[in-house]
């Protein structure tokens, strides 16, 4: 049923966030810093994702997932089509929770940000609901295309690691669950350090007008290689986190969708 992606999705985030927190904290202060809301929320992220790939996969195809298990499987466009679908969908919820994510970790005195509801109210009363957004165009330009460059690996490689007719094993899931991860994030890393940047100029950073502007003013000031900053940390970190993320998903939708026999 289309729902059950949505929980398997719920619960493999939850699973991926245990793992790749306190390595994704070192790149900023603290090292399990804001560690309670990245874990109530990434379920909820995670669930978008994969349930609006699974159901716009079955759009596509015109199929369900237990047919294309079954010898009929997607087209590579068809897979990166139904990734950037659900890169899409997942920025709406993704946005808020992302900056106060990001201003959690960044802050650099206590008092400015009590908690996760704090942090909401504050940025309401000082920037308004369009504060809540702020970064949300380099968050999209970002999280669309990586989307569909993490579902594409992923499943090319499970299939190149699973013998015709058989159900992908442990193994094959990890790899491809790992390398997704690693592709995605050479991709996203330099988006990823422009939406950081313009997450924090609301919270006592470097104020941009723009993501052209914030592009701008960091190539003069640190060179190109400043889009490049975190990319061996966000590698380390994206292959166990997507391994055992992609893991727990095709796990649970076994338990939920056993195959045919």
């Amino acid at each position: 049923m289309p729902f059950l992606e949505f929980i398997a999705g719920s619960i493999s985030g939850a699973a991926g966030v245990a793992v790749g927190h306190p390595i994704d904290t070192v790149k900023l202060r603290g090292f399990f810093k804001g560690m309670a809301f990245p874990v109530m929320t990434t379920g909820l992220v995670n669930s978008v994702v994969f349930g609006s790939y699974s159901n716009a996969l079955d759009y596509l195809t015109q199929s369900q997932r237990s047919d294309r298990s079954q010898g009929k499987p997607a087209t590579a466009a068809q897979i990166f089509t139904a990734g950037c679908f659900s890169g899409l969908v997942q920025v709406f919820v993704c946005a808020p929770i992302d900056l106060v994510k990001v201003r959690l970790q960044g802050q650099t005195t206590a008092e400015r940000y009590r908690g996760p509801i704090h942090c909401v109210g504050v940025i309401l009363r000082e920037e308004g609901p369009r504060g809540l957004y702020r970064g949300g165009l380099a968050l999209a330009l970002r999280d669309v295309p990586c989307y569909g460059l993490y579902f594409l690996p992923y499943e090319v490689t499970r299939k190149a690691l699973t013998e015709t007719g058989k159900e992908p094993g442990t193994f094959a899931i990890l790899m491809a669950g790992g390398m997704a991860g690693v592709i995605t994030w050479a991709f996203a890393t330099p988006m990823d350090v422009v939406k950081a940047r313009l997450q924090m100029s609301g919270a006592g950073g470097r104020v941009y007008s723009g993501f052209i502007h914030c592009m701008r003013v960091s190539v003069r000031e640190e060179g190109v290689r400043v889009f490049f900053k975190g990319l061996l940390l966000n590698s380390l970190r994206a292959f166990p986190v997507n391994a055992v993320t992609f893991l727990s998903y095709e796990s649970l939708m076994r338990l939920f969708c056993p195959p045919a026999t």
